[in-house]
């Protein structure tokens, strides 16, 4: 292969809200911690075993002021983006790192304000039911194949 690949795909949930900062000329950035867990069993001791690690979103411009307008902390995501690693001076002359996810797309799989009007306001039984009947079509016996 002749070129490389920097991509990341996560699903996961809001750790905390989204934290923007807005700078001159209309631009912003968002910043949110999400969470993804793994579940494996110990082999020796048969019991179940969850790790979660944490992966600082970043968001820009319209999609940072979507986030935050719509996502609060746990809220379920799918992000993809690339890593990037930033590198600054502390306070104390030492050096310091952040890897970050800069996001290229992402879709909102479950918000807890979706969740919240669904359970408020409840379809009656007349329109559940014909919202969930599918007409399929008759089916022709008479098909020349």
């Amino acid at each position: 292969m002749a070129g490389t690949l920097n991509k990341v795909m996560l699903i996961g949930h809001l750790g905390d809200e989204v934290k923007m900062h807005y700078f001159e000329g209309g631009n912003s950035i968002g910043r949110f911690p999400v969470a993804t867990n793994e579940t494996y069993t110990n082999r020796q001791t048969n019991e179940k075993v969850t790790t979660t690690e944490w992966h600082n979103v970043v968001v820009r411009n319209k999609l940072a002021e979507i986030c935050e307008k719509y996502l609060s902390k746990g809220d379920k995501v799918y992000v993809e983006g690339r890593i990037k690693t930033r590198q600054w001076e502390g306070q104390d002359g030492n050096k310091r790192y952040a890897t970050e996810i800069h996001v290229v797309d992402m879709t909102f799989l479950s918000t807890k304000k979706d969740l919240q009007t669904n359970s408020s306001s409840a379809m009656p039984k007349q329109e559940e039911q014909t919202s969930k009947k599918v007409e399929e079509p008759p089916l022709d016996d008479d098909l020349p194949f």
